[in-house]
């Protein structure tokens, strides 16, 4: 079997993830910060170490600002909605994911501007076209790798499990204005019926996923011991081979820059004759490659790129592929394009 839908969600995880969450269901087990029993400290020495790790990986200066939750999709919410009010300006861009698009939507209807910035049919944005989009009310930018606020998800590039992510808020950003999207319990001034006004604990209300946390410190830790740039390296050379195979294949349309330096280990194409989901399905019974079809929760990416409604098929690599996985794929889809002409 070979598995491309790392850009889902990465598998195989690094052995010691699962290490990490045993260990802590085995061992720990306690709630963090809730208690002052020493399972409750160790508990809370793993959910700090999380933040340590992704602080280290990210560049960021103050763990305490590394704020968890289930995903970037909550993280994104929480930047967008606990930030932008009624009158405010967001500009974003054509092809960000509806993790984005609808949290914003929603917000338009509330009486925030929004203005999307329309990218090239290959996906890339013109810095011009981003800095004359801006208006005196715009109060913030929501892009792909922006700076000020950072979303990430814990079970894709972190190699951690599922249920974790956050949001990394930056030393320029007043911790003040932000709205927490949800308050309660927090394990700190509990004599108090108001949230606390100090992070993590403003943005993080109720019992911490720590056994998934534990997991998210474990995979973090392992992409820092393997290098940022050594697996970076690793996914361009996998990269490049399949968007040369592809591009070599009849009656295959490769979508993006095609060019490994430019893009992530993530290449969309489509096959002349056959729809998007007929390919994913044969790929998986023929094939035994796993792969992602359709909009990939992105339509205003699809629409950008000519695809929508039918979408794309993604492969989506990762640490763990190879080279032989990779030469596989195109045979695969050399014969189902053949077959289609």
């Amino acid at each position: 079997m070979i598995y491309f839908d790392n850009a889902a969600t990465s598998w195989p995880k690094p052995p010691c993830v699962a290490e990490a969450m045993t260990h802590y269901l085995a061992e720990i087990g306690a709630n963090p910060g809730r208690s002052g029993h020493r399972l409750a400290v160790a508990a809370a020495r793993v959910v700090y170490g999380a933040r340590e790790a992704v602080a280290e990986l990210l560049r960021a200066p103050d763990p305490l600002r590394v704020v968890f939750g289930a995903n970037a999709t909550e993280a994104l919410n929480l930047a967008l909605s606990g930030l932008l009010r009624p009158g405010d300006h967001a500009v974003t861009g054509s092809m960000e994911h509806n993790s984005v698009m609808r949290p914003l939507r929603a917000l338009e209807r509330t009486g925030v501007q929004v203005t999307a910035v329309p990218c090239t049919p290959e996906g890339s944005l013109d810095p011009g076209d981003l800095a004359a989009a801006v208006r005196p009310n715009t109060r913030l930018i929501a892009l792909t790798h922006a700076i000020d606020l950072l979303a990430f998800s814990g079970h894709k590039s972190l190699y951690g499990p599922m249920g974790t992510g956050g949001l990394v808020i930056g030393e320029r950003v007043d911790a003040g204005l932000l709205t927490p999207l949800k308050r309660g319990g927090t394990g700190s001034r509990s004599e108090h019926e108001e949230q606390p006004e100090f992070l993590p604990d403003l943005c993080e209300s109720g019992t911490p996923n720590a056994v998934g946390l534990a997991g998210l410190a474990a995979g973090t830790r392992w992409v820092l011991a393997q290098g940022v740039e050594r697996i970076r390296e690793h996914e361009l050379a996998l990269t490049g081979q399949l968007l040369a195979g592809l591009a070599a294949i009849p009656g295959v349309t490769i979508y993006g820059p095609r060019d490994a330096r430019r893009q992530t280990a993530t290449v969309s194409f489509k096959i002349a004759g056959l729809e998007t989901s007929e390919i994913g399905l044969r790929l998986d019974d023929e094939f035994a490659i796993l792969c992602r079809v359709g909009l990939h929760c992105a339509p205003p990416a699809h629409r950008t790129l000519g695809t929508f409604p039918a979408g794309t098929v993604r492969f989506g690599m990762g640490a763990f592929n190879t080279a032989e996985q990779v030469a596989a794929a195109l045979n695969a889809v050399a014969a189902l394009a053949q077959e289609a002409r």
